[in-house]
Order: structure tokens, then sequence, then C-alpha cells
């Protein structure tokens, strides 16, 4: 029992700061001080990333109409026949158009991502580079917002595929621990000129054949053995992620339509010299 109130607590964390520019990893690597999971080490490295499926349904949950391509529209084939007709009537074609840009945009994280995932968990998944990732991006933020840039791009249709791609560039960023996948895409595409809600839509878009790609190796990789008590720990932490991620995700459209990301920027800063505090003051002490 005590195990599944873990897996709730770390699925609030997941569902609080993946969609936030916070890093995930940088909250989880301080939970897994106090709150590890009493698991094998594969088990819990399988847990960090899957419970991250229950994060992309509330994605998929809250955008829904902009993100399912297929809708009836008998008006749209008037005067049209055959194939064109067909297409016209159930395919809406700005919203494959999107799916396409999101194709293209993780290019660059099948490329360099996937060879390199499991020497930057390796070597990087430590609480220095964590540190210095939250605290170099959080910088980073402040003096983005500080200066003034040219916001080109209002609405997600107007993104081209060239900015996709680079926003796709960015996104490889995250592969160091610490930095935020949201975090490196968001900071990417207000780079790249967009509006600070494009930013963050075209993010949770990106977010689900990455995320999901990623928990599919992860399970692969773990295999589908699981015991009931796993598929119990497994499941209450992503069910939680899901509910959270519904709750986070609508903060953070209403707060970006009105605000900066200069409050996230100072966050990060402060959790990166905590982390620091911890496991270089702290911690040695109580050792």
């Amino acid at each position: 029992m005590w195990e599944i109130l873990k897996a709730v607590v770390l699925g609030l964390i997941e569902g609080v700061t993946e969609w936030l520019p916070v890093s995930s990893t940088g909250h989880l690597i301080l939970a897994d001080e106090f709150l590890s999971l009493n698991m094998s080490d594969e088990f819990i490295e399988m847990f960090n990333v899957v419970i991250q499926l229950g994060a992309i349904l509330a994605v998929v949950v809250l955008f829904f109409p902009k993100l399912w391509p297929f809708q009836n529209r008998p008006e749209a084939a008037r005067g049209k026949t055959g194939a064109a007709a067909l297409i016209e009537r159930f395919c809406r074609k700005d919203v494959w158009v999107m799916w396409f840009k999101v194709l293209v945009a993780i290019i660059p994280a099948m490329v360099i991502g996937l060879p390199l995932d499991d020497w930057m968990t390796e070597h990087l998944h430590n609480p220095p580079v964590v540190a210095a990732m939250l605290i170099l991006y959080g910088v980073f933020f402040l003096l983005l917002e500080r200066r003034r840039r040219r916001v080109r791009i209002k609405r997600i249709e107007k993104l081209s595929y060239a900015t996709a791609f680079g926003i796709g560039l960015f996104q490889v960023l995250s592969l160091v621990p610490g930095t935020s996948r949201s975090g490196s895409t968001i900071l990417g595409a207000m780079l790249l000129g967009t509006s600070r809600t494009v930013a963050a839509e075209f993010t949770f878009f990106l977010a689900i054949p990455v995320m999901f790609g990623a928990s599919l190796i992860k399970v692969l990789k773990f295999g589908f053995d699981f015991t009931g008590f796993e598929l119990a720990v497994l499941g209450a932490g992503s069910l939680v992620a899901f509910l959270v991620s519904l709750a986070s995700i609508r903060f953070l459209m209403n707060y970006v339509k009105k605000h900066d990301f200069k409050v996230f920027g100072w966050y990060r800063i402060a959790l990166g010299v905590l982390v620091l505090a911890y496991f270089f003051g702290l911690k040695p002490l109580l050792a």
C-alpha cells in the first residue's frame, strides 16, 4: 500500500512538472531521495517514463478537437466527385498539415535522441548536471523575456515546416536531464518568433509522439512480464499524472495569455540551488 501512495505522489509531481517549463527530472530526482519506490531499478526507470502516458492522454482529451483529423462535413464536398469529394468531406486539411509539421519536428529527436538516450541516462542523470541545467535555462528564460522580440507567428496554422524543424532541434537539448522538454521547446519556439500561446500549444502536440515513443521503448526494454502489484503501482502513477495534467495544462494555457515566463525562470534557479544545497551540503551532513 505504501508503494501505491508513493506512486500517487510521483504521479502528482509528473502531472504538474511535465508541462510547465520547470523540469520534471529536477523534481523527481529530489522526490526519489524521500519517496523512492521499493522496486527494482529497471522498474523505477521504466515507471518514471511510462507515467508520462497519463500526461499525454490529458493533452489528447483537452485538445481533441484540434488533434482529430477526421470530420464528416457534407457541405465541403458539394460539387466534387470521386476521391476529392471523400477527402474534402472527411479530412480536415489544417489538422493533417499540423500533424505533418509535428512529424518534421520529431525528426531531430529520432536521429539524434534515440542513439544517445541510454548514454545520457547513464552519464548525465545526476544532481550536478540537473542543477546546472535548471539554473542555466532559468537564466535563459529571464534573458528572453527581458529582450524585445518580434512575434511573427500568432497562430499555429502559420507555423512553417522550417520553424517546426527548428523547434525539434531545440527539443533535442532536453536529452540533458534538468533541461525540461517543454522548457527547451517553448524557449526555442519563442526564439524562432512564435507567441507564448503557440509555443506552449505546439509543445503539447509535439509531446504526443515523442513521449509515447519513449514510453514504448522503456516498456519493450523492461518486458511485458508485469506482476499484478507492478501494474497497480504503474496504473496509480499514470492515473494521477493524467488527472493532474488536465489542471496543469489548463493553467499554463490560461497563464501565458496574460503573463510571461519570468516566474518559471526564477523558480528554476531556486530549484537548482536547492538541488545543489541538498546533495552537496545537507545530505553529506546527514550521512
